[in-house]
Order: C-alpha cells, then structure tokens, then sequence
C-alpha cells in the first residue's frame, strides 16, 4: 500500500510498505479520509515525537474509515463498518486512570499512520477509544473527532459556564474550535487573532469580538476593555503557546478567573508572571493535555448531532500523493487564504 513515512525533520516520504494484518483483537481499517493537524506539523518541524513515535514512522493521526479486516476476539466491529478510531487510549490501570486523569496515563497507547490507505488499530484502541460512525456523516467529518475531543476537555477544565466571558488567544484550528465548542455552550467568546484571514474565520466559530493583533496598540488593555465592567474575562485560553501570550492571558483575566494554558510549547520554555496579581486576585492556572475516552465521545456527539460547523472547518482537499507538498505549505501561512484543515483522501480528491 501507500503510505506517508516520516524519516526526520522536514522529510515526508511517500512510500510503498506492506498492507497491515489484524492480530488479536486488532481491525484493519481502509482509510476514508486523514486531516492534517497542528501536532503533525509540530512532528514534521521537529522529526520525532517522544511519545507518539520516532523516525522512520508512519505519519498522521486524524482518521476515519472503513473496516476491512477483524482480529480473534473482536466482537464490537464487523467488516463494512464505518469508524472512528481515536489515536490513543489509556491502560485504566495506572495512578492517573485511577484518579480520573486517562489524558495522563503512564502507560498511554499512541497510534500513527492516518495518511495511508490502510491503517491497523491496536486491540487497546478497538476496545477503549473506536466508534461507529452513521451513514450519514462524511469521514472527513467524523475525523475531526480527535482534534474536537481535545477542545472538548481543554473548554471543560476551564469550568466556564453559559453567561460567562471567555477570550481565546489565537485563531489556529484547535483555537477555533475553542471559540466554538465555547459558543455551542453560551459563553460570550472574544478572540485575539494575528492574521487578517483570521478576523473572519474567528467570527465564523462563535467570537462576539475579535481583536487583531496589529490594530491594537495595548491587546491586554483592548481585551480587558471588551469585557463586563473592563474587570477582565473570567477564563482566558492560551492557544499560541509562546511565553508572550501566556503572560497576556494572566493579564486579560479577571479577579477569581481561570487561565487555560492549552498550547503546547517547545520543553524548557520560561514564562515570567506577577505573583502579586496571582495571589491577590486568587488566580487559578491550569493547563490542558490530550483527551480522554469521555471527551472523545463528546466531540462525537457535536460531530454527529450536526451542532459543530464541520464543513466550515474543512478548508482543503487533496489526495494522499499529494502529502509531501501540503507540510511545507503549512509553514507558510500568507494570511490571505482562509486555511483550517486539510482533508486528505487515498481513493483521490474529492471535490
């Protein structure tokens, strides 16, 4: 089969490997469609990844497809099943599982190889983390249940609630999803974007306001002045992952609020915070990892119930022979061509 194989930072290959057999408890699924991702960039910027694999991999995570092959002992999937299957599930045994933290397991199960025309699921993620898809929801579509499931529990941990205010910093495809899973729940979203494409893009998600970055002079004095009495929001996610805008978001919320450091940044990044305004405006920080099972079965539901703007969120198609060309495109971004998700199709482009 054909299937995108990472070798090291910047070098994406298409290649042809062996088309994978179900073991026990495993299904083969013929993959409907792919979507590129902000991690996978991340991965091909870098050329590894500590936890989910290092080079030569099987590359992408984001999947949905159809079953073709089922292992001994696997009784919930049948071949011609449409599906979903996440890229992780936890051992449910480890500290964290028992304490309510999967997203944390010791013994955290990846899975890569989305963009391929087959891609084999272990008998951990059949089990814990795979779910029947209706006819009636496109694979790109459904594939967006992963990304989804992580804003799902970023926007959970928050605790905001319908009423409150939220600012979200930055307009990429998890911090759009912010803005709208916030949305869908009745929190009034103002958002702080970088591009001119992003304006648009961030309204179309569910933000009452946006703030661009170049058309302000002081951002957190901007954001702050868009909420009730110019107190501050009570929660604020950063989703830029840069030191910059962890420092505005503890800045732009209010007395008593919640600051979600969702982004990921590179290991030993340093942030400098004032510790007086921590302590005396009884400040919570916290930060959001990954998914769990419950969550992904969340976003499924916002997926499937037609509530999430899906097609909105898918901004490109390509076939996989095209792969190797859309990583680099991403890390240019000329902000004027509005650019979310890339849906990615073995059986060739669909229009």
């Amino acid at each position: 089969m054909t299937a995108a194989v990472l070798y090291g930072k910047e070098d994406l290959r298409l290649e042809q490997v062996a088309i994978p057999e179900a073991c026990k408890g495993e299904i083969i699924v013929q993959v409907g469609a792919a979507l590129t991702c902000g991690t996978d960039l991340k991965v091909y910027r870098r050329g590894y990844h500590a936890a989910m694999g290092k080079p030569p991999m099987l590359f992408g995570h984001e999947v949905a497809g159809t079953v073709v092959e089922v292992g001994d002992t696997v009784s919930k999937f049948h071949v011609g099943d449409r599906v979903v299957p996440l890229n992780s599930a936890p051992c449910d045994v480890c500290f964290f599982c028992r304490h309510g933290q999967q997203n944390l397991c010791e013994d955290l199960l990846f899975n890569n190889g989305a963009y391929a025309e087959y891609l084999r699921v272990p008998a951990r993620i059949v089990e814990k983390n795979t779910l029947l898809i209706p006819d009636c929801i496109p694979f790109e579509h459904a594939a967006l249940t992963e990304p989804l499931a992580c804003a799902v529990r970023g926007f959970e941990e928050s605790g905001a609630k319908a009423g409150d205010t939220m600012i979200v910093i930055g307009a990429g495809p998890l911090g759009l999803m912010l803005m709208h899973v916030a949305e869908l729940a009745g929190v009034s979203v103002i958002a702080v974007v970088k591009r001119a494409d992003q304006v648009e893009v961030a309204r179309i998600f569910g933000a009452r306001d946006v703030l661009r970055l170049d058309q302000v002079g002081d951002i957190v004095l901007a954001a702050r002045t868009l909420t009730p009495s110019a107190r501050g929001a009570d929660v604020v996610i950063e989703a830029v992952a840069v030191p910059e805008t962890w420092e505005w978001a503890v800045d732009m919320v209010r007395k008593g609020g919640v600051v979600n450091f969702f982004g990921g940044p590179p290991s030993g990044t340093k942030v400098q915070l004032d510790t007086n305004r921590l302590h005396y405006g009884d400040i919570t920080l916290k930060a959001s990892f990954h998914h769990t099972p419950a969550t992904c079965r969340t976003a499924f539901d916002l997926v499937t119930s037609g509530r999430f703007k899906c097609a909105e969120y898918i901004t490109g198609r390509v076939g996989l022979e095209e792969i190797s060309k859309v990583f680099p495109r991403m890390m240019v971004r000329s902000g004027s061509v509005r650019d979310i998700k890339t849906a990615v199709f073995p059986g060739g482009r669909l229009v």
